[in-house]
């Protein structure tokens, strides 16, 4: 929690360097997260104009299932946030950037650093996961009857489907000799 008469008093910005344990609400919030350690949010906070700016790094290491083959896979995530917070009781905000999501609402006296820590990491989930492995061989799953092609693959296959199926395929190589 930052509180913003903190932030207000410090010219220069207040300075935050902390640890965050979010894992069960993180997985509750999404299932798709395994498990989720070290999570380190380095940044500062500054009050300008009615307007509370959040600048902050993020780390973390997220373990999410492959996209392939559900195998468990380490992503390490170190990205930069900026974020814009405004108090919905103090009348000096202009309603239109509340309206426009450009400034994010909040009440009360704090700003709540592991709500937007935890808003930021649901964000960045990416929706290719991939083992190395995976990442490093170019087989695809496949079983009986079935098999996952890239794009290139499915097109080049049904090029060679329609060739096949031309009328004009059986004409082919008569005048060979």
């Amino acid at each position: 929690m930052l509180n913003i008469q903190e932030i207000k008093k410090n010219a220069g910005g207040l300075q935050f360097d902390q640890e965050f344990d979010l894992a069960q609400e993180l997985q509750e919030r999404n299932r798709e997260v395994l498990d989720i350690q070290k999570i380190v949010a380095r940044g500062q906070a500054q009050y300008e104009n009615g307007l509370y700016f959040l600048d902050y790094t993020l780390t973390y290491q997220i373990t999410l299932a492959s996209s392939r083959s559900m195998a468990p896979v380490d992503i390490v995530e170190d990205y930069m946030v900026h974020e814009v917070f405004a108090s919905v009781e103090d009348g000096s905000v202009q309603k239109d950037l509340l309206e426009d999501d450009l400034v994010l609402p909040f009440e009360g006296d704090t700003i709540d650093l592991a709500a937007s820590v935890a808003d930021n990491i649901l964000l960045h989930i990416p929706l290719k996961v991939l083992t190395p492995e995976e990442e490093a061989g170019e087989t695809m799953p496949m079983g009986i009857d079935w098999q996952v092609l890239t794009e290139e693959a499915y097109q080049k296959q049904q090029m060679e489907k329609k060739e096949a199926n031309s009328p004009f395929a059986s004409l082919q190589g008569l005048f060979d000799e």
